[in-house]
């Protein structure tokens, strides 16, 4: 760089002196020239040579600052660019480039979003024919499985959108990238130097093939993206009026179904009804869209078969414990009728009567299989509980079941399908009837009202029929036996669940050798009532979603629960309201019947096992603490809400519940403090007895009498507590008898005595038993006797055992006094 400097300097001087000697040759010489400043030249002759003479002024002022500019630089540090800065630049560029394939390799989930738009493009497909065919196929329950499909492929394809959207802009900062690296300066200059291209040029090659090689990867996917992007509008707009769609459909449900939508049967069908397809293609789309819902719809029906695989587990472990004890027997007086040691039938039966709380909005042909399945395992629990008769009659509502539920997938026409759906109507109906004659069905309300309701729905699915009310039959139809199979499914669900809770206690108390005999009555009644909660729940959504009703009470009650209320400065839903007392009710339920699981079932027996009984208190108190927390975070109840319920609560503590909160506090510290204990024998006040429960609020003596002493905990503290039991069981006993002063001392046999004590084996052995004999008056002496037994609660028969066989003893060697 320096030596072209230098050479361009060089012909500035030689334009200089070239110029220099015109003027010599035809102008006066000048007074004085100076290498670094020049004197004006005087014309002689006029303006002849003034066009020259500027040339010179010029061509010597660009020199003079040349040479200034070449005399700073040598002086001054100029950072030039190397070769080896353009290689190393080159490197970095092309490292860059190589990053792009690498961040592009992130966009893997396209390959899925476009597998995925296109297998919703068959199910759009399905749903627009079906929806394309109208009455023929219309089916309250898939229009209402339309709509939850719709709604789950619009949230899928919302999330595909965010997805493209992202790739995109990644992928317009990579374009960004590459366009910066063309307007790189040095890049550019490495183009125009043709020197530095050619010592450059194996980096170059590599870096176009890389530049070739990433454009058309960007091109390509920027094309993929963009094609995507198209296809989920597409789907957007597509679903958005299959939506509108079947909104319109569920909502002319209501309106137009008490209106005559048919001809009369005994009329010609309406013009423009299609003809059916064959039962394969109906089949193959009823499949189809089974497979596509459950496909597309993420919800928690995967724990309904992990549910039914715990409950034949839990049952299967008591079964294998008791039989390992040999104990089978102590089932026999709890009246098992429907599980045993290989429940799979229950337990199938148990799951499936939960499936309607797993999937609301299932597929119809979905619905009837799960249906047609709990029927036929109820088959094999009802042949061996119920008669011939009835079970005859079970058989042919079955059949009835299947004719209903198939002919629609037949894909037969309107008419006949309601031809059918007579001939199923009456037949029930009469099958309700004779339901109703037997004398099994009189002896069971449930039965009687599920049978009743059969009859009735079933009378109207036939005025329905006949007046051409067509979607009023088929949802009292459809409903009709969804209401009798589920009445008959639940009944037997209530039952298992009262049966595998006894098992299970009956088994923990085999384990702990507690007695065999319990009352089984109360048990069944407390467990019946939280069954029959969940079972009214079940029966409830089935029916209501038969007849159409779940959606709209649905939305009714969410407005109702969800509406945001106020009190002054306090706001509060009456849903985290009833969420907060359903906690707070189902954290006291388990407190109060957690016992049972571990055998305890509130007698005298498991007072003995102080441990359990300890760890209930504890496990009952954390439960009813964590109730209350979860209550709290659940409800959406703010603390500072919480604060001021607390304030307000404490007002009401200091006036009227200062003695609640203090027994409550008294029994925590009872609880955790331990000063007595459950299995306890101790003198409270003037009260002596067992301890034999602390709560919350009170504790519970047993005295020897059989009665229940109830104690508040805070009466509890404040009185002297004499604790028998609290290091060890072990008791001194003393007890005398009279000697006839006559006998001489050494003619009693202390030894035999002692003997006789030590023989008894709930006497401590490791406390040798002490034998006093002193006088009492001048007719009579005392024997006394002065011995410890190892079992507090043994302590009277311990005493009248050993005073006995004494007594016999002195009585026999004539030493008793009259």
């Amino acid at each position: 760089m320096r030596n072209l400097f230098l050479f361009a300097l060089l012909l500035l001087n030689i334009q200089l002196v070239l110029a220099q000697d015109s003027v010599k040759n035809g102008q006066p010489k000048p007074r004085s020239i100076d290498t670094g400043r020049t004197t004006p030249v005087r014309h002689e002759a006029g303006n002849t040579n003034r066009g020259e003479r500027k040339r010179i002024d010029y061509f010597r002022d660009t020199v003079r600052h040349e040479r200034r500019k070449f005399d700073s630089a040598l002086f001054t540090n100029v950072n030039v660019p190397t070769t080896s800065d353009y290689a190393e630049h080159l490197g970095k560029v092309y490292q860059d480039l190589t990053d792009i394939p690498g961040t592009l390799s992130t966009f893997g989930t396209l390959e899925e979003i476009h597998r995925n738009l296109d297998n919703e493009d068959y199910v759009l497909e399905v749903v627009k024919d079906r929806m394309s065919l109208g009455e023929r196929t219309f089916n309250v329950r898939n229009l209402q499985m339309f709509n939850t499909l719709l709604d789950a492929l619009d949230r899928n394809t919302d999330r595909y959108s965010e997805y493209l959207e992202q790739y995109d802009s990644t992928l317009d900062e990579i374009r960004e990238q590459i366009a910066d690296f063309r307007r790189d300066t040095m890049m550019r200059h490495i183009f125009t130097d043709t020197a530095l291209k050619n010592t450059l040029r194996p980096q170059l090659q590599q870096l176009r093939t890389k530049w070739r090689e990433v454009d058309s990867l960007v091109t390509a996917f920027g094309q993929e993206i963009n094609t995507l992007k198209s296809h989920a509008s597409a789907h957007s707009i597509t679903i958005g009026e299959l939506l509108n769609q079947v909104d319109r459909e569920l909502k002319t449900v209501g309106t137009h179904a008490f209106q005559k939508e048919q001809p009369y049967l005994w009329e010609s069908p309406a013009s423009g009804v299609k003809i059916p397809g064959d039962f394969r293609d109906s089949y193959e789309g009823e499949r189809q869209l089974a497979r596509f819902y459950f496909s597309n719809t993420n919800n928690n029906r995967f724990w309904l078969p992990v549910i039914g695989i715990l409950f034949f587990v839990w049952i299967s472990i008591n079964y294998l414990r008791l039989r390992k004890l040999k104990r089978m027997d102590a089932l026999d007086f709890l009246d098992i009728r429907f599980i045993n040691s290989r429940p799979i039938v229950p337990s199938v039966i148990f799951m499936l009567s939960l499936a309607p709380l797993f999937d609301i909005h299932a597929p119809a042909i979905y619905i009837e299989f799960i249906q047609f399945l709990l029927m036929v395992f109820l088959t094999f629990i009802l042949r061996n509980h119920i008669s011939s008769k009835l079970l005859f009659g079970w058989y042919i509502f079955i059949l009835l079941f299947l004719t209903f539920s198939y002919s629609r997938i037949f894909g037969f026409s309107l008419s006949l399908q309601r031809w059918i759906m007579l001939l199923v109507d009456i037949c029930s109906l009469f099958l309700g009837i004779y339901f109703l004659s037997q004398q099994e069905v009189k002896s069971n309300r449930w039965v009687i009202f599920a049978v009743s309701l059969f009859i009735f729905l079933n009378f109207l699915g036939i005025i329905c029929n006949l007046t051409s009310r067509v979607t009023l039959s088929q949802i009292f139809s459809n409903t009709a036996f969804f209401t009798l199979s589920q009445t008959i499914s639940l009944a037997i669900f209530v039952r298992l669940i009262i049966e595998s809770f006894l098992v299970q206690v009956q088994t923990s108390r085999i384990r702990k050798n507690y007695p065999q005999q319990f009352d089984s009555t109360f048990i069944s009644t407390s467990i019946r009532r939280f069954a029959m909660i969940i079972a009214v729940i079940l029966w409830s959504i089935v029916f209501t979603i038969n007849l159409n009703l779940f959606d709209s009470i649905n939305d009714m009650l969410t407005v109702l629960f969800s509406k945001t209320r106020r009190v002054g400065n306090f706001s509060f839903t009456l849903g985290g309201i009833l969420l907060f007392l359903g906690i707070i009710w189902f954290a006291n339920f388990l407190q109060k019947y957690i016992a049972y699981f571990f055998g305890d079932t509130g007698d005298d027996a498991a007072i003995d096992d102080r441990g359990q009984r300890s760890r209930l208190m504890v496990t009952r108190l954390i439960l009813l603490i964590g109730g209350f927390l979860l209550a709290v975070a659940a409800s959406g109840l703010s603390v500072d809400r919480i604060t001021v319920i607390l304030g307000a609560l404490g007002v009401g503590i200091g006036l009227g519940l200062q003695n609640i909160v203090n027994n409550f506090v008294s029994g925590v510290i009872l609880i955790f403090d331990r000063p007595l204990r459950i299995g306890d024998v101790v003198d409270v006040g003037d009260k002596r007895g067992r301890v034999k429960g602390i709560g919350i609020r009170s504790s519970t003596l047993l005295t020897e009498d059989g009665a229940e002493v109830i104690i508040p905990n805070g009466d509890v503290l404040s009185q002297k507590i004499v604790n028998w039991t609290l290091s060890n069981n072990h008791a001194r006993v003393v007890m005398s008898f009279p000697i006839n002063k006559s006998v001489s001392p050494d003619k009693i046999d202390l030894p035999s005595i002692s003997k006789i004590i030590s023989d008894n084996h709930n006497v401590l052995q490791t406390r040798i038993p002490e034998i006093v004999v002193s006088p009492v008056n001048a007719k009579t002496m005392e024997l006394k006797v002065f011995f410890w037994v190892n079992d507090f609660n043994k302590e009277t028969i311990t005493s009248e055992e050993v005073r006995t066989s004494i007594y016999e003893q002195l009585e026999k060697a004539g030493l008793i006094a009259e």
